[in-house]
């Protein structure tokens, strides 16, 4: 997506919770400030960081608190896998 008014397309960040069973949840969600402070927390908790335009702009619809729709559990999942990757880390090992 282009913008015509010149300005940078506007920071947006979601956080999600997975522990292991059922669906993972949208715990933070935010544009702008809101998005830069999620950001920010999670760099200083070492919680690793994932860019996708195209999942944010779908996880945008989450309400916060709700678990991730059915539609975007293949998406979320490679999230997850990244991040413990990241980690160093396999499901279920803590």
């Amino acid at each position: 997506m282009s913008r015509d008014d010149g300005k940078p397309p506007q920071t947006e960040a979601f956080a999600l919770h997975y522990g292991g069973r059922g669906a993972p949840r949208v715990t933070a969600s935010g544009k702008g400030y809101v998005a830069e402070e999620i950001l920010a927390a999670a760099k200083k908790h070492g919680v690793p960081l994932y860019e996708d335009a195209n999942l944010a702009r779908l996880l945008a619809r989450v309400e916060l608190g709700d678990e991730v729709p059915r539609a975007l559990y293949v998406a979320v999942a490679k999230v997850i896998a990244f991040a413990y990757l990241v980690r160093g880390k396999a499901p279920n090992s803590g």
